[in-house]
């Protein structure tokens, strides 16, 4: 099951449908219901933000993950912020690096962008992402978003560095 292509989808494209409704069954199997935070496609829609998928050779998705440009909310956000959102690989597919490149791709075109720090919240039931963060870098950070009042919320950040001049995301396909 090697993947053939990460691309960049709209956020409402059928296939980034269903992983979300695949990872919205999975946070309801570990917190009881799946995730409230307001999506809107529009927030995906580059410079604003990116979505990708990933493709197998066979032209299943197996991966997810988007950023947003959010600037000083009132749910905490800071001016320059890209959250990071829906990072899902199927559980099929998972171990094989799939959500770091991913990552690796929205932090490249968040920085692109002029976003200067990358955010994420997460929670305590999702050990094995907290542990891929961690290792890419990430510290923890003061609470922000939808779930900042929760306990086991759990926010993280990572400074992005200045862009070059007009370097895209790498590994990236339009589509």
């Amino acid at each position: 099951m090697a993947v053939m292509e990460i691309v960049a989808v709209p956020y409402d494209h059928p296939d980034a449908v269903m992983l979300n409704d695949r990872v919205q069954i999975e946070y309801a199997a570990r917190y009881g219901e799946g995730d409230h935070t307001v999506m809107d496609p529009l927030h995906f829609t580059p410079p604003h933000g990116l979505y990708l998928l990933a493709y197998d050779a066979d032209r299943t998705p197996l991966a997810t993950g988007g950023w947003r440009a959010m600037d000083a909310t009132p749910e905490g956000h800071r001016p320059g912020d890209a959250e990071l959102k829906r990072m899902y690989v199927v559980p099929e597919a998972r171990g094989r690096g799939l959500a770091r490149r991913i990552l690796a791709a929205l932090e490249e075109s968040a920085r692109a962008a002029g976003r200067t720090r990358m955010v994420l919240e997460t929670g305590m039931k999702q050990p094995e992402a907290i542990a891929l963060y961690l290792s890419e870098g990430y510290e923890p950070t003061e609470k922000f978003g939808y779930y900042r009042f929760e306990p086991d919320s759990r926010c993280f950040a990572k400074p992005l560095p200045a862009a070059q001049d007009g370097e895209p995301a790498e590994g990236v396909a339009a589509r």
